[in-house]
């Protein structure tokens, strides 16, 4: 298959907020050369650094999924959505277009960011910690937070992980150990 990319959290290249306020660390965005303005998904991992606001997605889906730290209490300005992302691999989704605030509950936090267009794509995103077999899908993300995981012979360690494009692929994901845990994204067509 050569359209699946493996990668390591560790090499990710971190890329600092406008507002300073954290780093990202982009793991795709595609189509390929897309930014942040013009993707039509994107899945990365943020350091959130600091509190304050969340840069507004118009037209775009967002799934925020804690990895470590406190977290963030979120506060969108109009009331519509009132969340404390407290507790680990949980995915949190909501409408990227929304005026959001983001309190750290701690001294700082990393999360998991899923972004879709929603003219484009959505996305299905789940955490699993047994098991598990995924339908056909042409687009999609693995990564192992905890534990080894066995992923259609590709081994995947804690912090790593693999995206595939363009391959209709059906995966077989086998947990290694009984604390593993893994977030799998399956992009697909608009809802």
């Amino acid at each position: 298959m050569t359209n699946v990319h493996r990668f390591r959290r560790a090499d990710l290249v971190a890329q600092p907020w406008k507002n300073g306020g954290g780093l990202t660390r982009e793991i795709v965005s595609w189509p390929p050369g897309s930014g942040v303005t013009d993707f039509d998904w994107r899945v990365s991992i943020a350091h959130i650094a600091s509190s304050g606001p969340f840069s507004a997605f118009p037209g775009v889906d967002r799934v925020i999924t804690l990895l470590e730290g406190a977290g963030v209490a979120l506060q969108s300005v109009d009331g519509a959505v009132s969340h404390r992302l407290g507790q680990p691999l949980q995915p949190f989704g909501f409408a990227g277009e929304l005026a959001m605030q983001a309190d750290l509950l701690g001294p700082d936090c990393h999360d998991f960011n899923v972004r879709t267009r929603r003219s484009a794509c959505s996305a299905s995103v789940q955490v699993l910690s047994s098991a598990a077999h995924w339908t056909q899908q042409s687009h999609g993300l693995l990564f192992a937070c905890r534990g080894q995981w066995h992923a259609n012979g590709h081994v995947l360690s804690a912090d790593e992980g693999l995206w595939w494009h363009d391959e209709p692929s059906a995966w077989t994901l086998t947990a290694q150990s009984d604390d593993a845990a893994l977030i799998a994204v399956l992009i697909q067509p608009p809802r």
